[in-house]
């Protein structure tokens, strides 16, 4: 039975009740007298056709602008950029946004990679530039203005914009499912980082990208995902689960037309920039290349278990040897994060049931991570739209996010520390707090595998017949080629009621 519906249009069917479909949110609302009732109101409209304005689309969306306020609000100590006594930490305000406007060059004016080298891939330079620039102009004019505090402001509003387009998106691929946009809208995560860097700018097309996929239109697809790529490299990495995936439903043509449309728009986007100053466009590359092991990384933890940490190479313990040895270490953490998504092929070609898009991309994203050399405090943000989509359970989900706040308290202590020479918490207290991040990434990683093998317990399989997200290959059949690949299934999968009553929570 097939209840796909046209891409574009309002799925038909009643929107899913976490106080009914998620055993988490079940328990909790226990105290406040238990799941919605079968005569609550318009519980079982169809999803789209409520009659009261707080729909929850619209209260989503309102949680979505709510977060990011009171993120602006907890920015605010260090808005003026007068960073005296190290506020900047001991108030966790701090914000690569605002900093770089001076050290890239824009409060001078100065045009990336033209002008001067920046750290970022293009997109970012460039949005960088046509906010800074004006910002700068502006300023030349009217001295009285603080042109840093205008940039972060002006930054702020437009990646919040981003944040809450992305909600939209999440929304619009979920119209049966409204509340699982608000694990996104009400992340920690989100509250914390929003503003730390310009991640939310890749994170916003990338959603766009998968909206157009969803929607069966390759070649935008490919294109946004192309531009977010090359504003910050991991979004390529969705091509790879698209390309897996289409080879299990015989969809190629379609995945190679995205793959393709995404090239060329990566280098149409590098290409000015590249021809301005090729040393100064080639400054992420090389710092990325030459980069040792960074706070909070696997290899990081490795280095405080192992202990032997000294300029002898003698007396060097394996990771301090690697942090020494960067180009074994690149080898390396490439060489795990292939094997991973070589893994997850795998995973995809042999599961009893194709995966869904989501879940293939939040395990790429979430390997590239765990093996990565640098995993800066705003990383979160990358997984956080993958998470929803891909598994959008309330237990698992706040066990990571308590662990990326506690792990944000810890950093912020680390850096304070660094920066008065006097330890704020015990060398082990980040070490702790960066390996339950590791280990709650890990356990959401194992949960989304285990749906994989057994489909029956996927939340977004109890709502939807297969794939919302898989545009071409929602509801497409396997290729007839993958039956000696498939591993047989031991019980049929379950049609949606069926599988509605036994979706768990972790």
């Amino acid at each position: 039975m097939s209840t796909q519906s046209t891409p574009g249009i309002d799925d038909a069917g009643t929107t899913d009740h976490p106080s009914r479909s998620d055993g988490f949110v079940r328990g909790l609302s226990g105290a406040i007298g238990g799941p919605l009732g079968d005569h609550a109101t318009a519980l079982d409209r169809p999803a789209g056709q409520e009659r009261r304005f707080w729909t929850a689309v619209r209260i989503v969306l309102a949680l979505a602008c709510l977060t990011l306020a009171l993120h602006w609000v907890q920015k605010s100590p260090c808005q003026d950029g007068a960073w005296q006594n190290n506020v900047q930490y001991n108030r966790f305000c701090y914000t690569d946004v605002l900093a770089l406007y001076y050290a890239e060059g824009l409060n001078e004016g100065k045009v990336p990679y033209r002008d001067h080298p920046v750290e970022y891939p293009v997109l970012t330079g460039y949005f960088m530039g046509a906010l800074g620039l004006p910002v700068h102009a502006i300023g030349k004019g009217d001295p009285s203005i603080n042109q840093g505090q205008w940039f972060y402001n002006l930054n702020a509003l437009v990646l919040g914009a981003l944040a809450v387009a992305t909600v939209a998106v999440i929304l619009a691929l979920r119209r049966r499912r409204p509340w699982d946009a608000a694990l996104f809208a009400l992340a920690p995560a989100l509250l914390l980082t929003a503003t730390v860097n310009w991640d939310l700018l890749a994170i916003g097309l990338a959603a766009f990208g998968l909206l157009a996929w969803a929607r069966r239109q390759p070649v935008v697809a490919g294109v946004l995902l192309g531009l977010a790529g090359a504003a910050k490299l991991w979004p390529l990495f969705l091509l790879g689960p698209i390309l897996v995936l289409a080879l299990r439903a015989n969809r190629l043509r379609a995945a190679l037309t995205a793959l393709g449309a995404a090239v060329v728009a990566v280098v149409l986007v590098n290409l000015p920039a590249y021809r301005a100053n090729p040393d100064n466009w080639g400054r992420f590359f090389e710092l990325n290349t030459t980069r040792p092991i960074d706070w909070g990384t696997l290899w990081y933890i490795g280095r405080y278990l192992d202990g032997k940490v000294g300029n002898d190479p003698g007396e060097q313990g394996p990771f301090e040897w690697l942090n020494t040895n960067i180009p074994t270490l690149n080898t390396i953490s490439y060489a795990l994060f292939g094997l991973a998504c070589i893994g997850v092929a795998v995973l995809a070609l042999r599961a009893p049931r194709r995966p869904r898009l989501a879940q293939l991309a939040f395990l790429v994203v979430a390997a590239f991570l765990i093996f990565s050399k640098v995993w800066s405090q705003q990383f979160v943000l990358w997984m956080l739209p993958l998470v929803v989509l891909a598994r959008p359970k309330w237990g698992a989900f706040l066990a990571w996010q308590l662990a990326e706040v506690c792990y944000f308290v810890a950093f912020y202590g680390e850096l304070l520390g660094a920066a008065t020479s006097r330890p704020v918490f015990p060398e082990g207290v980040f070490v702790l707090a960066s390996t339950l991040r590791l280990a709650t990434v890990v356990t959401l990683c194992v949960l989304v595998v285990r749906e994989i093998l057994h489909p029956e317990q996927d939340a977004v399989r109890a709502t939807y017949a297969d794939d919302p997200d898989g545009g071409v290959l929602d509801g497409a059949p396997d290729a007839p080629w993958l039956d000696r690949w498939r591993r047989p299934a031991t019980n049929p999968d379950p049609e949606p009621e069926t599988a509605a009553a036994t979706a768990t929570t972790t």
